[in-house]
């Protein structure tokens, strides 16, 4: 108790809370788009029951993780060396690292089936698909929810350690680490539902979405291989994108609203 006393007393600790906050908030939205993107896949009444599962898991994950701390940041010692000499950069350091960690080897993986599943759907989004009449729709159902659920756990897996690891990096508070990552995964929660029914609601959003996911699986994989990517970067590429895709929802809103109004002036509806 007294410690905790301290760290409310602490302006310094406020601080590093609300930095650890701002940034666990960010990390975890590339968590959140993929669970928004894996449960828009499934049958409408089950879409906010995989996001509950989903983030609850996430939330579960990381709690366990925080207790792990040790073990976590033992992740990022080397394990092995390819013992390659990679190409040199412009200052004369290697251009990617050949001494890997648990930690590079779990980033690689990770970003690799984020790679693997973005392209599988952006291949699905502009084929034209196969009937499936035939198939047992029940049936169906359930196994495509068990499957969203497996590859929510797997992502969950890898975002969490990451998530982890950034506020190990912050703090060497484990209390002020538990308060933000509970606001955090908070925050995914509310977020949740609404960012699902709009990405369902404007398919243009899933491509986006989609080319979000693809390029922080090309992240994942640069990271792994000891390419420091800066997430600032990242997060401005995103939230360009972003508000031109919002420009281009509200120019296609208000162009379906002036053609409905000159067609209700055609027919004599209005004047």
């Amino acid at each position: 108790m007294d410690s905790i006393a301290a760290l409310l007393a602490d302006p310094a600790a406020w601080a590093a809370l609300v930095t650890l906050i701002i940034m666990e908030v960010v990390l975890g939205l590339d968590n959140l788009i993929f669970i928004s993107i894996i449960s828009n896949k499934l049958p409408e009444a089950q879409r906010q029951k995989a996001r509950r599962i989903g983030i609850a898991l996430a939330l579960v994950m990381r709690l366990i993780l925080l207790t792990m701390v040790a073990w976590i940041v033992g992740l990022t010692a080397p394990v092995f060396d390819l013992g390659i000499v990679g190409p040199i950069d412009e200052y004369g350091r290697p251009a990617f690292e050949t001494l890997f960690s648990w930690r590079d080897l779990i980033l690689i993986v990770g970003g690799l089936f984020l790679v693997w599943k973005a392209t599988k759907e952006i291949h699905h989004s502009v084929d034209t698909g196969v009937s499936d009449d035939l198939l047992d729709k029940k049936k169906v159902a359930e196994t495509a929810f068990s499957a969203a659920i497996v590859q929510i756990v797997l992502l969950d897996i890898v975002f969490s350690i990451d998530s982890i690891l950034t506020a190990v990096g912050m703090t060497d508070h484990v209390e002020i680490m538990y308060v933000a990552v509970i606001v955090a995964v908070a925050v995914m929660l509310l977020a949740a539902d609404p960012l699902g029914n709009f990405i369902a609601q404007n398919p243009t959003v899933v491509m986006l979405a989609l080319g979000f996911l693809l390029m922080i699986g090309m992240v994942l994989i640069a990271e792994g291989f000891g390419v420091h990517v800066p997430k600032g970067y990242i997060y401005a590429a995103m939230a360009f994108s972003a508000l031109v895709e919002m420009l281009n929802i509200f120019n296609r809103r208000a162009r379906l609203r002036k053609e409905a109004h000159l067609q209700n002036v055609r027919s004599g509806k209005v004047e």
